[in-house]
């Protein structure tokens, strides 16, 4: 593949759109994003704060540990966080840098001032309003469809901007791929290609992206088997099952989740709008390649197609949906492990189908401890799948199940499981989280 070709100048610029930095989980950042962000028009800390999320929103937050809040979690300290302390200039990293001093004012910011919180139930999965009130101004902030995208800014009845007005009222898929306007049109995705682009990688192009990704994912993967976090799935599966290359591939994947779902504050480079994915995809390829001795040319490249994979992958599912992304994620990464081991596109495709099948239908019940074992069955499942193929070139096969006659078909089979099939199962799970 030529470099001056669109779907290499493409496939470089999605890398550089998906795999960004993000201290904590993403979709309380999206919120402290937002609020930051408000309170920045607002000019003064507000007295009165109403939020409006999606269900998928309420999911994602309502279990995680926000970071540098000493401990809170849910929607109220992550608004109150990036109302206090955040720079939303960091963007996704907005609460990174919080003092002491700003620790103790988020505490008292959640328990004196009232915080409203309402669920939207709507066409959008990704939806966030924020209002921040002080006496009689008001700033109303929204963000829809992936974590830093303002759609709206609205202050004392004035219209900043307006990104809404140039949608199509009828229409939510108009809507939808309105409002993803500034990222890069991902329907030129496809396996054969991502596999030719790895293959013809001229890797300055892509080793100031996955550099990062290497060393904040590791390190964050490293913090979660040394210290005491969340349900050390991690730490318990190498005790378990040994130290072996797979088993460090997959625990060390786990552990980072264990960290990350817990509150560190150690950023990692995402994968679709997602920290655990970014860990999932990346963490067991760099293992392998270490345990190989492979070139760090060949891991640039490794990598390079196992983070395409897992977006081409959740292109058609969507950021959020009760598909777990760690599925998508696991078989991504064996995907990439399956490269560094020499192998082409039959290979990866049967790695890839292989997987994927063993483990859709894994729902996704919000960000949480129990994601970091989620996070080892998909990877167990992704190295499955690369075995069945190296075992005599086993397979499942056309017809059975959601598997088509080919690897791009079955993608889009598992795209419209996870984001039409599975739709009412999303509204029960969030019903069940908040004990309707």
């Amino acid at each position: 593949m030529d470099t001056k070709d669109l779907r290499y100048t493409t496939y470089v610029q999605i890398l550089k759109e998906e795999l960004v930095p993000a201290m904590g989980c993403t979709e309380p950042i999206a919120l402290g994003y937002g609020a930051a962000k408000a309170r920045e028009v607002l000019g003064s800390l507000p007295d009165k704060v109403e939020v409006h999320v999606s269900y998928n929103i309420i999911k994602n937050v309502k279990s995680v540990v926000v970071p540098n809040t000493d401990g809170l979690k849910g929607i109220e300290a992550a608004v109150a966080a990036g109302i206090v302390a955040g720079d939303a200039s960091k963007h996704l990293e907005v609460i990174s840098v919080v003092s002491n001093d700003k620790k103790s004012e988020i505490k008292d910011f959640v328990n004196h001032v009232p915080i409203t919180v309402k669920a939207i139930d709507g066409e959008l999965t990704f939806d966030i309003v924020i209002v921040l009130f002080q006496g009689n101004e008001y700033v109303k902030l929204r963000i829809a469809q992936y974590h830093t995208n303002i759609i709206l800014i609205e202050k004392n009845g004035e219209t900043l901007f307006n990104l809404e007005a140039s949608c199509d009222p009828g229409s939510v898929n108009s809507f939808e791929k309105t409002l993803e306007v500034g990222l890069t049109d991902k329907s030129l995705l496809n396996l054969n290609d991502i596999i030719e682009f790895a293959d013809s990688l001229q890797v300055n192009d892509i080793k100031g992206i996955l550099d990062p990704q290497i060393n904040y994912n590791m390190a964050i993967a490293e913090e979660g088997l040394k210290n005491d976090y969340g349900a050390n799935i991690g730490s318990t599966w190498l005790a378990s099952y040994g130290n072996d290359v797979r088993n460090r591939a997959i625990a060390k994947a786990a552990a980072g989740s264990d960290a990350r779902m817990s509150g560190c504050e150690l950023p990692v480079i995402i994968n679709s709008g997602s920290g655990n994915q970014g860990i999932t995809v990346s963490v067991p390829v760099i293992e392998y390649a270490n345990d190989l001795e492979v070139t760090r040319d060949k891991l640039y490249r490794a990598l390079a197609l196992a983070n395409l994979v897992s977006i081409h992958e959740k292109t058609g599912i969507g950021r959020l949906s009760a598909y777990c992304g760690a599925v998508s994620a696991g078989c991504a990464a064996a995907c990439g492990i399956a490269y560094l081991f020499g192998g082409g596109f039959e290979e990866i495709a049967h790695t890839l189908v292989n997987s994927v099948v063993i483990t859709s239908g894994m729902i996704c019940d919000g960000a949480k401890p129990s994601c970091a074992g989620k996070i080892a069955t998909s990877i167990m499942a992704g190295l499955l799948g690369h075995d069945m193929f190296k075992n005599g070139e086993q397979q499942f096969r056309s017809g059975e199940g959601i598997i088509n006659r080919d690897v791009e078909e079955t993608i889009r089979n598992v795209g419209r499981l996870g984001k039409e099939g599975m739709r009412e199962t999303d509204r029960e799970i969030v019903k069940i989280m908040i004990g309707e």
